[in-house]
């Protein structure tokens, strides 16, 4: 893997003699309080600022402060007009932008489409403290209230809409979120690199439109212009582009923009990954390599900075459910080798795991137990995207920088793979042993295609840190959507309960798998919902909340979604893939999910004598739903809602 400047490596700015502050100012009274004249860096944030290093916002402010720059938050400003984003003043360097921890559009609305009543990220869960498409309307406010001042867009909403996506929400492709925003520079994934090196080059006095050489960032160019990343490539890829079919061709030609997901896909990883180009009318958009993922040492120091691990004083009593659900749990690893094709972590946070070490993580339980109120000796979890790739990395660098795979464990694990548990066990053994620790709980989602190598993991996770319940995600049982899905069989699963059965039995506990699954995910017929339905029914399982599937920006899944097609095949068209895209049948998936809720037998019986399978409606065991309703449930299909209008396939 090439190698990059470490983060610790640069001379801190001037104003470092400012020290650090309790918390990163919200307003110009606390910037007075510490004697700021300006701020360097003023950020805009769709969520409520919490110092905490889950919180994105928190996490780059305090890595800019410990650079040496003042650096202030504003947080859910009120969006109507530009004076709330003048109330820190000027920045002297540049504005950074982000929706906040999630994309605005799924933060608002659920898999239907329909307006959530609360908010995570926000103060007593409050609804609509931050506008649809956040990105886009923050950066139009820091233009008008500062013409001239740099504006850098990023986070996940940022990262995912860095190319023309299909954006579910309108139903159609939008461009690109650069030209929408107007923004001089987007930072995608995990940033801090880039936006390290951005800051001291600004403080230098380039000018942004000069720096184009940031690996990790995006940005606007006259068609035409033809400068490649300053050297950090392969020498072999070095004066080469990847060029995308173009915004006018991919909102219109559903082949084409599954030939761009795959081609775009196809340049994840930081080892090989060639710049990639896409026209949008008489201007390109030019996305630089990766970021290289952090070193050890560098996780080590970004979680480690000074945090006060608490929201802002200016929220007072308020509850922040996003904060009160992570307060006590720790992020162990960073990025996700599953590659599957409807999760947003490959395309933020890369492949390429990156784990803090244990010493470090053990400090953050100690500071949980010293400093955060209300610790009753619980860590609720020890994880990140996934509970246990911890330290798991190729064998071999160099065939590691030279992996075009989109997915380490699919459709099998990879033989290059280092899947040893052995230093999460250590690690979950020396926490146990802190005082003050009762319990450490696991929260994260389990891979258990992977914990099935290491018994010994299994019986450690299970003797020692199941608290009765332990979540894992088939995502669905037939071979036909988790091929679309780029998911291990059921066999995996099977004996990942028959190890995990006989370790809770032999540590003398009555503990539980909780399996996910979604629902109308590309790839899934009826048929396939009805033989979920019936595995469930068959183990016991009565779920309480199930998923639709949701087409996020940039993912494959998609990109299927969208077209109907392909990506993960070289020729994209050679596959059509079924698509539950009306509201009705999408209806009934979910419906086969929760085979146990009596408001869905109507549409459950209906089906299944559409679909020749009457035997499955009566009273006995092997019957799926019966033949009766409850007293006030109809015993006839309720009313079908007016369709909405579908759009053309192909």
């Amino acid at each position: 893997m090439t190698t990059a400047k470490p983060l610790t490596s640069w001379r801190k700015f001037w104003a470092q003699r400012f020290g650090v502050a309790p918390f990163l100012p919200m307003s110009r009274a606390e910037m007075e309080a510490r004697d700021w004249d300006s701020c360097d860096v003023v950020l805009v944030t769709g969520d409520a600022y919490v110092d905490h290093p889950s919180f994105g916002m928190a996490l780059v402010g305090r890595l800019l402060e410990a650079q040496g720059f003042r650096v202030g938050i504003i947080a859910q400003p009120d969006w109507k007009s530009a004076e709330p984003f003048r109330v820190l003043g000027r920045p002297n360097l540049f504005f950074g932008v982000t929706a906040g921890n999630m994309d605005s559009m799924v933060n608002r609305y659920t898999s239907e489409r329909k307006i959530r009543s609360d908010d995570a990220y926000t103060p007593n869960a409050a609804p609509d403290r931050r506008p649809d498409r956040a990105t886009v309307v923050y950066a139009q406010r820091c233009r008008e209230a500062f013409s001239d001042v740099p504006l850098v867009i990023g986070g996940i909403e940022a990262s995912l809409r860095r190319i023309a996506h299909y954006d579910y929400w309108s139903d159609k492709v939008r461009r690109s979120i650069l030209p929408d925003s107007k923004a001089d520079l987007l930072l995608f994934g995990n940033a801090e690199r880039a936006l390290v090196e951005l800051a001291h080059r600004l403080a230098k006095g380039e000018k942004i439109g000069d720096i184009r050489d940031l690996r990790g960032s995006g940005f606007m160019v006259p068609r035409g212009w033809g400068k490649v990343s300053r050297g950090d490539t392969p020498p072999e890829r070095r004066d080469t582009v990847v060029r995308l079919p173009g915004y006018e061709e991919v909102k219109d030609d559903p082949l084409r923009y599954a030939e761009a997901s795959r081609a775009f896909h196809l340049e994840s990883n930081p080892g090989n990954a060639r710049c990639i180009v896409q026209q949008h009318g008489e201007r390109d958009l030019w996305l630089n390599p990766p970021p290289i993922p952090l070193t050890t040492a560098e996780m080590d120091h970004v979680y480690g900075l000074p945090y006060a691990r608490a929201p802002h004083p200016s929220y007072g009593d308020a509850k922040i459910p996003a904060w009160e659900m992570i307060r006590f749990s720790i992020n162990i690893m960073r990025g996700c080798f599953g590659g599957c094709t409807f999760c947003s972590i490959t395309e933020h946070e890369g492949r390429i795991i990156q784990s803090r070490s244990e010493e470090s993580i053990l400090h953050e339980i100690e500071d949980i137990r010293d400093k955060v109120p209300g610790f009753t000796g619980i860590i609720s979890d020890l994880g990140g995207p996934t509970a246990n790739m911890y330290r798991m990395a190729c064998k071999d660098t160099k065939i590691e920088s030279a992996c075009r795979r989109l997915s380490c464990v699919y459709p099998g694990i990879c033989e290059n793979l280092n899947t040893d548990h052995s230093a999460l066990i250590h690690l979950y053994r020396e926490a146990r042993q802190l005082p003050g620790v009762k319990k450490i709980l696991i929260g994260s989602g389990l891979r258990y295609d992977l914990a099935v190598r290491s018994p010994d993991y299994v019986k450690e996770l299970v003797t020692h840190h199941v608290g009765g319940y332990l979540k894992i995600a088939p995502e669905h049982t037939e071979a036909g959507p988790l091929s679309k899905m780029m998911k291990p069989g059921m066999e995996s699963y099977e004996k990942f309960k028959r190890m995990f059965d006989a370790a809770s039995k032999a540590a003398g506990k009555e503990q539980y798998l909780i399996p996910y699954f979604i629902a109308a995910h590309p790839g899934t017929t009826d048929e396939d919902m009805l033989e979920l339905a019936l595995w469930l029914k068959r183990n016991g399982f009565r779920l309480d909340q199930v998923q639709t599937f949701l087409p996020t920006p940039l993912a494959i899944a998609t990109a299927m979604w969208h077209t109907e097609k392909n990506p993960l095949k070289r020729d994209p068209n050679s596959e059509r893939i079924a698509v539950a895209r009306g509201g009705r049948q999408r209806k009934l998936h979910k419906a086969f999910l929760r085979y146990h809720d009596a408001e869905n037998w109507p549409l459950l019986r209906e089906a299944l004598k559409r679909m020749g399978r009457a035997d499955l409606i009566g009273s006995g065991k092997k019957h799926l739903v019966p033949a009766w309703q409850p007293g006030g449930l109809s015993q006839t299909e309720q009313p079908r809602a007016k369709p909405r209008r579908r759009r053309a396939t192909y």
